[in-house]
């Protein structure tokens, strides 16, 4: 199961956080400060891959993938595939470079439902939905469409509603 999905800044301001299981919020603000501990120390070398069991307790993995500015961070326990989750992430990223015409820390921020939106089309309660890149973006243009159609349908005109002034 994936238990978490992050993107922190490279200064380790949180840019997305969905956790999959319940933590308070000072447990999350003490895991993100912990895992970008753990990366800002870590050499360009090394593996994208580390055991998190100090951090999310015992069973616990983290893949992270650096775009830019931004760290893609995805923690999940041993039922998952850590180059499956690393694909995963990638897909992760190349939709939102899709919907957002090369994505940047701005786009995340200004535009956080529609980018959990994206993640929920992806993962869902911490398990895999859908792996295509292209599948999700059509999910998520017709899941804009449906919003601006419900948006078209409630403005109603006064002289239509039957509630004119008199």
């Amino acid at each position: 199961m994936i238990r978490a999905v992050i993107v922190i800044n490279d200064q380790g301001k949180p840019r997305l956080v969905k956790f999959y299981d319940y933590q308070t919020v000072e447990r999350q603000q003490e895991l993100i400060r912990s895992i970008y501990g753990v990366l800002c120390s870590r050499p360009e070398n090394v593996s994208n891959f580390i055991k998190a069991d100090s951090i999310f307790g015992p069973d616990a993995k983290l893949v992270y993938k650096t775009y830019a500015t931004l760290y893609f961070v995805f923690i999940f326990d041993s039922s998952e595939n850590e180059l499956a989750m690393l694909d995963l992430m990638q897909v992760f990223v190349e939709t939102l470079d899709k919907c957002f015409s090369n994505v940047c820390e701005l786009d995340i921020v200004f535009n956080f439902n529609k980018v959990h939106t994206i993640l929920d089309e992806i993962i869902l309660g911490g398990q895999v939905l859908e792996t295509s890149s292209t599948e999700v973006v059509k999910a998520v243009e017709e899941i804009s469409k449906l919003e601006r159609a419900s948006n078209a349908i409630t403005l109603v005109p006064k002289s239509i509603s039957g509630w004119q002034r008199r």
